[in-house]
């Protein structure tokens, strides 16, 4: 019986122990698969991150490896694994962990060959520079190609063999203390290998489906401590990088919604793959109708079609200008530049529209200014020329006739000097080289001392100025440039009001928003000033109101020029108003008289 029962106890312990031993041999290798697994995995995530962030660079050798090394050094401080980038025909070009110029050609290594031939390629081996068993993972740029570029991370798994190696050790003194405790210890041990392997599974899958935020409760510092540890740093690491990248979205869409110029991108395909919001407008489609179809779907104009048919077949700068009458019609400089993506990858064309219809029209009326400035300067100096010939070849010798030739070549010259001097008056208004002198200006005593001006020249034509100003009204304005303004407008109304006519002048103060202060200091209930000048003469035709204020527009030249006026008073006028940021408008019947109104702010910011 005892015999029996040391044989039974022997069997039992056997097989405890060979349980027990089984058991540990399984899970020890069950261990090491799936951490040494793992650990690949997320080496392939972390390199496919890594290629995302980076550029591949070409070029020279030197300038290449200094690259790719100064990466595998920064890659290597974030991972904390050995980097190695490796050309397609085996060259090192850069390496974290040696001169890679010194290094051996790694075409022939076995992660390199199964990276080309299947895309990741995994071995683990000993190393000859660090003299312990390593692990390589690679993964190839374009898998499948046998001159691929590859990237490959190494890791020492010194340590997994160690606590393989401990593992061992207590599995043995646990089976020779006592095989039952064995067979607990080894359950727990299981246990606890198994949970938060199954955790960093859990938060690897979801990590997976973007959800960065997930983390692995790492509750030891083990090996499964740190993987999970690993496992938190890519996730943070994932979301940082997601981060940055919608925050430079954001930042490019701003960019490009508030671009002055449209912008549209094409594919090589003719997709239409964005849209900012001033092509929006200049093409009248929203990107929700055209991102996403091809450039042919959008009812253009057919130029337009053509050259983004052109500049898809030849891939070069293509430049031009298109007149659209949709939405509505503006003149557009259409620049389409190539896109490559790789020097030789064609990745499609862009599109810049830019709207030159007002600069047209600045130069268009620059040439007409230099053409009228030539013509109304030559009509003067021609008859001053002709009077002068005529007295030369023998007039001066009647009395009459020379004394009528040169009053005409008085009256020509005067004519001439004003126009000089409205041309020039007008260029400093308008490049605003008169820095104007803002001060506060009684309106009643104003209105009064200009009036007086110009009452010599009505009374010889029998005209009545009539004024209209409510007493303590001020205005901060240019009291000179606004007296030049009211002149011009009150000597225009004069001249073309026929005799025994009218010309009224009425100034009023309006509220159009917060009360302004007066100069000395006490609130007032009114922000403008408006002036109305009125006068009884011949009236301007409807059709030429939107233009009288344009330079050397005359309603009646020949009246204009009796009357000894430039065609650049009214101009002049308009930018002055613009400097006291007011605004000017006219009414006008023909044959009844016309109404100047000047809306002017009672403080100027």
């Amino acid at each position: 019986m005892n015999s029996f029962r040391a044989r039974l106890a022997i069997i039992m312990i056997v097989t405890v122990g060979l349980a027990v031993f089984l058991s540990g041999l399984f899970m020890a290798k069950s261990v090491e698969r799936n951490y040494l697994t793992s650990k690949q995995d997320n080496m392939v995530r972390e390199m496919r991150l890594v290629l995302d962030a980076m550029e591949w660079r070409q070029g020279q050798p030197e300038e290449l490896y200094y690259y790719f090394t100064k990466e595998a050094n920064r890659i290597k401080n974030i991972t904390g694994s050995r980097v190695t980038f490796i050309r397609g025909d085996g060259t090192v070009l850069g390496e974290s962990d040696e001169d890679p110029r010194k290094l051996l050609n790694h075409a022939g290594r076995p992660e390199v060959l199964e990276a080309k031939r299947d895309g990741i390629g995994r071995d683990i081996r000993k190393s000859e520079s660090v003299g312990h068993n390593m692990m390589y993972v690679a993964l190839a740029l374009e898998p499948g190609s046998d001159n691929s570029d590859i990237i490959r991370m190494a890791m020492s798994i010194e340590d997994v063999e160690t606590s393989i190696r401990e593992l061992w050790f207590f599995l043995i003194m646990g089976l020779l203390v006592l095989f039952f405790v064995s067979a607990v210890v080894s359950y727990r041990v299981a246990l606890g290998l198994t949970r938060p392997l199954e955790q960093i599974t859990r938060v690897a899958k979801r990590i997976r489906n973007s959800e960065y935020q997930a983390r692995v409760t790492v509750r030891k510092q083990d090996e499964i401590g740190e993987l999970g540890t690993a496992i938190n740093a890519m996730a943070e690491s994932l979301q940082e990088h997601m981060k940055q990248i919608r925050q430079k979205e954001g930042q490019l869409e701003s960019v490009l919604d508030n671009m002055i110029n449209g912008i549209v991108m094409i594919d090589r395909k003719g997709k239409i793959l964005l849209l900012n919001r001033m092509a929006e407008e200049v093409l009248g489609f929203s990107a929700r109708e055209l991102v996403g179809r091809h450039y042919a779907e959008a009812k253009q104009q057919y130029e337009l079609a053509q050259i983004i048919q052109e500049g898809l077949v030849k891939r070069q700068h293509l430049h031009d200008e298109i007149t659209f009458y949709f939405p509505e019609e503006r003149l557009l400089e259409i620049n389409l530049v190539p896109v490559f993506h790789s020097v030789e990858e064609f990745g499609g064309v862009l599109l810049v529209l830019q709207d030159v219809s007002a600069i047209r029209r600045l130069e268009r009326m620059r040439s007409e200014f230099v053409a009228n400035v030539s013509h109304e300067l030559k009509t003067p100096i021609a008859a001053v020329k002709g009077f002068a010939e005529t007295l030369l070849g023998g007039a001066v010798n009647d009395p009459e006739v020379a004394k009528s030739f040169l009053q005409i070549i008085y009256d020509e010259s005067e004519r001439l000097n004003r126009l000089i001097g409205d041309i020039l008056e007008l260029s400093k208004v308008e490049s605003r080289r008169v820095p104007l002198q803002f001060s506060p200006v009684e309106l009643s005593s104003f209105t009064a001392k200009t009036v007086e001006l110009l009452s010599a020249q009505a009374a010889s034509k029998g005209i009545t100025i009539e004024t209209d100003v409510e007493n303590d009204l001020y205005l901060e304005a240019d009291e000179d440039r606004l007296r030049q303004i009211v002149m011009n407008l009150l000597a225009n109304g004069i001249n073309y009001t026929p005799e025994g006519g009218k010309v009224t002048m009425k100034v009023e103060a309006v509220s159009l928003g917060k009360p302004a202060p007066v100069p000395d200091g006490v609130e007032s209930d009114y922000d403008h000033v408006r002036i109305w000048i009125t006068d009884t003469g011949i009236g301007i035709p409807k059709k030429d109101l939107p233009r009288i204020f344009e330079r050397f527009y005359r309603v009646d030249k020949a009246r204009s020029r009796s009357s000894g006026g430039t065609g650049l008073g009214l101009s002049i006028v308009k930018h002055l108003v613009d400097l006291h940021k007011g605004s000017i408008t006219v009414e006008s019947t023909v044959g009844v008289g016309s109404t100047f109104m000047i809306e002017l702010p009672v403080i100027q910011q």
